[in-house]
């Protein structure tokens, strides 16, 4: 039993200083490809792209499944974005709720003809269209029920444009967002086949008229730790995979595609849990299986703003999700590992997600019971205990830290002093409380995967209306719709 503990701890320890190595390797190519990132933006080809006829027309899809709360805000965010040509396809996925009554009040919406649809895709059946001239850029799609993937099918489906664009309903952009989004994908329009948004916490924020107008670390403990969860993932872990070509999902929250090559690859998948992940790896596959030049990629200054968790249940759902999206694509596209033609996915990207993504919480919960062990079989001291784990800490910091040296570079001057320090704390608590809890989860996760079990999990929503700050009393939607008139 010693000499079994012995070798896990040094074979657990390996593989711990291996993912942080790693990760601080993707966190330096972050941080190298942010400073050219800007560069380029400061010295753009395209400085009035907003108003420029040669932008490429965008669709932007937005499905929505009993999103009453949020949805009306959201769409009056997208309405007003600062770009030249582009139309917001709202599909309404057979919601339980009033999301499709709040968006018929608020927009005087009337039923139109299908003009327009073509089935490039497999989708459940499109019930009714509607329009209202007086907000020529919206259509607004009533479908019966059949998933996330099958929504957004069916949005490609109606799009009119050769891009688009996916955002979740509780979501909202920054006016530059898309623009900026573009603006990626114009600097090589034939290889430039995706492009990912950077998606940040707005719970705490205050929002009006649907513009985020202060950004806030939030004062929910889960939420806060969530914000400081999403920089890293996003400005220390995407920028660099991009960079390498490696970057395995493009958040549904909000990303930008080629048409084309969506309705090449077949679109999303019904019944997949992961469809953002998905889409991605096979588009990978398919321009690598096929020879062709490409780059998937990251765009850190195009941000979107989305609501997360504030409670266990809720949040325990969403990550048990998640992790059945990522072994669901892992066995979907497992003989793409260890074969020269695949590049950096098969050989680094897709083995890193085995290894550090969805093995890691036996990892990480083995590894503190082999240290409890450890301390009861008089195998170690407490000071090499409380070294490990000061050392597990110190990585989470150095981790979110970088992040937010690179969010300070993007934005400068955004994030209050305050917020940082806070930031730090939090990061602390997550090395030895949040990092614990996702990881049950991710087992949780497997044992439904192993189970087949497809439960999406209940989000609960906050309106967008509900400023934090005081005496600020929401309007109506139908009083803010009429001001995009």
């Amino acid at each position: 039993m010693r000499d079994f503990l012995l070798y896990y701890g040094i074979t657990a320890a390996w593989l711990v200083a291996g993912s942080g190595l790693l990760y601080l390797l993707i966190m330096a190519v972050s941080c190298r490809r942010m400073t050219a990132q800007l560069k380029s933006s400061t010295h753009s080809r395209f400085p009035e792209m907003a108003g420029s006829e040669h932008v490429p027309p965008v669709s932007i899809l937005v499905p929505a499944y009993n999103e009453e709360l949020t949805i009306i805000e959201s769409v009056r965010s997208l309405m007003t974005l600062e770009f030249p040509v582009y139309e917001v396809v709202v599909v309404n996925d057979g919601s339980r709720d009033r999301t499709l009554e709040v968006l018929i009040e608020a927009f005087g919406l009337r039923r139109s003809r299908q003009a327009g649809f073509r089935r490039l895709l497999a989708c459940k059946s499109v019930k009714q269209v509607y329009r209202n001239p007086q907000y020529p850029k919206l259509v607004v799609i009533d479908k019966d029920n059949g998933g996330k993937a099958d929504a957004l099918n069916a949005g490609i489906n109606v799009s009119r444009f050769p891009l688009v664009a996916t955002i979740d309903a509780d979501s909202i952009l920054e006016k530059d967002a898309l623009i900026r989004m573009v603006k990626v994908y114009m600097e090589n329009p034939e290889q430039h086949i995706a492009v990912g948004g950077n998606v940040r916490i707005a719970n705490g924020s205050v929002v009006e008229n649907g513009r985020v107008l202060q950004a806030r670390l939030p004062r929910n403990p889960l939420a806060a730790m969530q914000y400081v969860e999403y920089m890293r993932a996003f400005l220390g872990g995407r920028l660099g995979w991009s960079s390498m070509n490696g970057l395995l999902i493009v958040s549904g929250a909000f990303g930008l595609f080629r048409k084309d090559y969506l309705i090449e690859v077949g679109g999303y998948e019904e019944d997949c849990p992961g469809e953002d992940m998905n889409i991605v790896m096979k588009l990978h596959q398919y321009m690598l299986e096929r020879g062709k030049p490409y780059r998937i990629l990251f765009c850190p200054d195009a941000v979107c703003w989305t609501q997360a968790p504030e409670t266990l249940a809720v949040l325990g759902a969403q990550r048990r999700r998640w992790i059945r999206g990522t072994v669901w694509n892992v066995v979907r596209f497992r003989r793409l590992l260890f074969l020269p033609k695949y590049k950096v996915i098969g050989w680094l990207a897709l083995p890193y997600t085995i290894v550090y993504e969805t093995l890691s919480p036996y990892i990480r919960i083995t590894g503190l019971a082999a240290l409890v062990l450890y301390a009861l079989m008089d195998m170690t001291r407490l000071p090499i205990v409380l070294a490990f784990l000061a050392a597990n800490v110190l990585i989470g910091l150095v981790f979110t830290c970088g992040s937010m040296v690179m969010e300070e570079l993007a934005f400068p001057n955004r994030t209050p002093a305050r917020d940082m320090w806070r930031m730090i704390g939090w990061s602390a608590v997550m090395a030895i409380s949040f990092d614990q809890l996702n990881a049950w989860w991710k087992l949780q996760g497997h044992l439904e995967y192993v189970r087949k079990s497809n439960s999406w999990g209940h989000m609960v929503r906050r309106s967008w209306n509900d400023d934090p700050r005081p005496g600020k009393k929401a309007e109506s939607n139908a009083a803010k719709a009429q001001a995009l008139g």
